[in-house]
């Protein structure tokens, strides 16, 4: 057997939480498909909230990530890309989302606050900059709710962005009028 590490457990873990959820996956599963005991998971992560939020904190990344590269185009319209990739993003990964922004469980959300403030903020600087206007917190909250709402309405009802391309670019024009 290869050398058990971290990556390859949170690996393994990705794929259970978004195939299984997360009420259904268990450590001894993990274990199971690596091959390993499931002890032996122990030695890496303190329990299932530990690795799953290692697995969240990856997902927060990937949609920093996003945010971080439209700040970085010239010429574009960003507040427009930001919206719309933002919708993007919860649409292509459905179960990543539902994970990130949907799950609600005691355990969970102190482990979750950390990535997601960081992310939020991110976003929300991103917007300011964006607009080119100093916006109100309350503000930025609000788009950000219409943006999750309008993902969480078409979630899991199609199967990607771009069918839904169209209705989305006319909510990112209706929320860059209201700024």
């Amino acid at each position: 057997m290869a050398e058990l590490t971290r990556d390859k457990i949170i690996q393994q873990a990705r794929v259970q939480f978004i195939e299984l959820g997360y009420q259904k996956v268990s450590m001894r599963g993990i274990a199971k498909d690596l091959g390993c005991s499931h002890g032996a998971l122990y030695y890496h992560f303190k329990n299932k909230a530990a690795l799953f939020s290692e697995v969240l904190e990856f997902y927060f990344q990937e949609l920093n990530s996003i945010i971080d590269r439209i700040m970085l185009h010239e010429g574009t319209d960003k507040l427009k890309d930001l919206f719309l990739e933002f919708i993007r993003f919860g649409l292509d990964h459905p179960h990543q989302y539902e994970l990130m922004f949907m799950l609600k469980s005691e355990e969970m959300d102190s482990l979750m606050q950390r990535p997601a403030t960081e992310s939020y903020d991110r976003f929300a600087a991103a917007v300011e900059q964006s607009s080119g206007i100093r916006l109100h917190n309350d503000h930025i909250y609000s788009i950000f709710l219409a943006l999750h709402g309008f993902v969480s309405l078409h979630l899991h009802r199609i199967g990607n962005f771009e069918e839904a391309a169209e209705g989305a670019a006319r909510h990112v024009n209706f929320l860059r009028k209201t700024i």
